[in-house]
């Protein structure tokens, strides 16, 4: 058992996603405290991998790889993980995270934390839990730990780099996978860009019902803003999925971020922490959204965009 720390890495259309370097960067701050190295994991090829500032990088580059499929993505990471023994494996808790960060911890017998925001140097994890309202700190038991880590909860810089890639072939035969690869289907365009807007006027599930999405469209028309949501109000069909921000939806970077009813669980904030300036309007004080955002009001969202609409 070595005291290194494993990186499951994600990228999709040759471009890594950002969880991939948050956690490269939190790993080589446990592997220097634990005596070991942060080592980042690729898995496929179609990506560059000499990016990141780990102290190794491998990459698991085979056609059969291309697309993701979690059973062949699971037993290559099965195998890789059995030969080296980290300390510590780190999946980001994402669609991908979730699929491969089970699978392990069954197959191995291993404890899993899941939602974790942050990790001790002794590999104490502080893990969210009813939409982020509530953390729990716990510590694993045994030789060998899983992290699947909530996007935004380390720096993304500290994981950047230029760390040399060793290339190897997959460690297990592809040949006789249950599970094939069969279309990737992307949403289809919507009327509007989200990701492209300067200032979104977003609501959640506070907003009631589809006959109120008027007022947070008239609200956004005043300021020269453009309406998103959560996915709540995607699953209810207030709003089509192309208006949707969040870790199933659409990342944004907004100038101006004003969000009506939006309580702020984890998946939500992944796609729009890094806007310039978020205003939340929730009636739940203990709603985690004001722990994020610059400016809050604990006040009935209807009451707040009459107010805004009659001073505009």
């Amino acid at each position: 058992m070595s005291n290194d720390i494993f990186v499951i890495t994600e990228h999709m259309d040759g471009k890594f996603s950002d969880v991939s370097f948050e956690m490269v960067g939190k790993a080589k701050e446990l592997a220097s405290a634990l005596g070991g190295q942060a080592v980042a994991v690729v898995v496929g090829g179609g990506v560059s991998s000499n990016v990141f500032a780990s102290d190794s990088t491998i990459h698991v580059d085979d056609a059969a790889l291309s697309n993701f499929n979690p059973e062949a993505y699971g037993k290559v990471i099965e195998a890789l993980v059995k030969e080296k023994s980290p300390r510590l494996v780190m999946f980001g808790w994402t669609a991908t995270g979730m699929d491969l960060a089970a699978w392990l911890s069954a197959k191995l017998g291993v404890p899993c934390a899941a939602y974790v925001k942050n990790i001790g140097a002794d590999l104490t994890m502080s893990c969210q839990a009813y939409g982020g309202k509530m953390s729990a700190d716990v510590s694993p038991e045994g030789d060998m730990a899983i992290a699947a880590c909530l996007a935004g909860s380390f720096p993304v810089e500290a994981g950047q780099g230029s760390t040399a890639a060793t290339t190897m072939a997959s460690p297990i035969d592809l040949g006789s996978l249950k599970v094939k690869f069969v279309e990737a289907i992307k949403p289809a365009g919507g009327d509007v860009d989200i990701t492209s807007q300067v200032k979104l006027v977003s609501i959640g599930r506070g907003i009631g019902g589809k006959e109120n999405v008027e007022l947070a469209e008239e609200l956004a028309g005043k300021i020269g803003a453009t309406v998103s949501c959560s996915r709540p109000v995607v699953d209810a069909g207030w709003l089509p999925r192309t208006r949707q921000v969040g870790k199933s939806g659409l990342k944004v970077k907004p100038k101006l971020y004003l969000m009506l009813g939006i309580s702020g669980a984890p998946e939500h904030l992944e796609g729009m922490k890094s806007a310039e300036l978020i205003i939340a309007i929730n009636t739940d004080k203990k709603a985690p959204i004001f722990n994020v955002a610059h400016y809050g009001a604990t006040a009935d969202l209807f009451e707040v965009a009459e107010a805004m609409l009659e001073l505009l």
